[in-house]
């Protein structure tokens, strides 16, 4: 089938469109490339598929409502993945205006394009940060999430309530998925993994927050591809039994589904850098720090939904996917 996936040189839509080529999907890419980190390695993810015979790139902003419109137009998907979206918890303290652009308004084009092009199913990523203030673990999608503390969280919780209000008016099929602490190959500088491994292998010292002791799901990003494309293999259907006096906010009388797609183990980051560093063969200097205001002490996911809807497992354990990721940016970087 022709699915567009946006975000497609971004870690996860790189990864996630790889894996639909191989299956012999045509794929058609949106990215804008932008500067939020070092485009060069959006430019190395994206070379590898651009050639691919079935793929097409759009060099298009979420936020370019008559670019979004045309390529929905001269393109007809059938089947949607919107993975693009300003990432990061701490950079809505620099420009929280981006983050509405891209995560509010974008979102918006995409999925107005869905609703005016027959698509039949749009997949697209939340976060577990919607989860904010809960202290219930597991999280799980069937309790309220009315409390995200970053601007990112809370505009993924308005990605969340969109969808659902266009299931509902248009019958779009729509399932969100809250995902938890993607890492591996090919990530995102920002993000906790390479920033210890370019610290460590520099031997500059390391900022710990929360002095390590907070724990997160840490989901391998292959482990992550399997749970999207399963899902957007599997459009919802409307849920005659839904309760309307008590509602369940992962599912809904329209075809509209929640899930959370992430590791059940709990690692504490402790336990995470203590990977890295047998991986790397170098202890870490690291710089105890509180925990910053918006991070969530602890997550866990609850993936029994998606287990059972999709037979999602995740297989890939924290030694793995470190070791893994280590090769990976030794190879890039061209360090030892």
């Amino acid at each position: 089938m022709k699915v567009m996936v946006t975000g497609a040189a971004g870690f996860i839509g790189s990864a996630t469109t790889l894996r639909l080529l191989a299956r012999g999907d045509e794929v058609v890419g949106i990215d804008n490339l932008n500067d939020y980190y070092d485009p060069e390695l959006k430019r190395a993810r994206l070379a590898r598929q651009i050639d691919h015979p079935n793929y097409t790139h759009l060099t298009v902003d979420l936020a370019d409502r008559a670019g979004i419109e045309a390529a929905f137009a001269e393109h007809k998907p059938q089947r949607v993945i919107n993975l693009a979206a300003q990432a990061g918890v701490r950079y809505a303290a620099i420009n929280p205006h981006a983050y509405v652009s891209s995560n509010v308004t974008g979102f918006l084009h995409i999925i107005e394009g869905c609703r005016h092009n027959g698509v039949e199913h749009l997949v697209f990523a939340s976060t577990s940060s919607v989860y904010g203030a809960n202290t219930t673990m597991p999280f799980t999608v069937h309790e309220s999430a009315e409390h995200p503390l970053t601007l990112y969280a809370a505009t993924k919780k308005a990605n969340e309530m969109m969808a659902h209000s266009y299931a509902h008016l248009y019958g779009l099929p729509c399932t969100g998925l809250r995902f938890f602490t993607v890492y591996g190959p090919w990530g995102r500088p920002d993000m906790a993994l390479f920033l210890f491994t370019k610290a460590i292998l520099a031997g500059e010292p390391i900022k710990v927050f929360n002095h390590g002791k907070h724990k997160r799901s840490f989901t391998y990003v292959d482990d992550i591809v399997e749970g999207v494309i399963r899902v957007l293999d599997t459009p919802p259907a409307p849920n005659p039994d839904w309760n309307a006096a008590q509602p369940d906010p992962a599912t809904s009388s329209a075809p509209y589904r929640l899930f959370n797609i992430g590791a059940e183990q709990q690692v504490e980051l402790l336990r995470y850098i203590e990977v890295l560093e047998d991986c790397l063969g170098r202890k870490a200097i690291m710089e105890m720090l509180p925990l910053q205001p918006g991070d969530v002490p602890d997550t866990e996911a609850d993936v029994t939904d998606l287990a059972q809807a999709v037979g999602y497992k995740p297989q890939v354990s924290v030694e793995q996917g470190v070791a893994a990721f280590v090769d990976w940016y030794r190879g890039y970087n061209g360090v030892l």
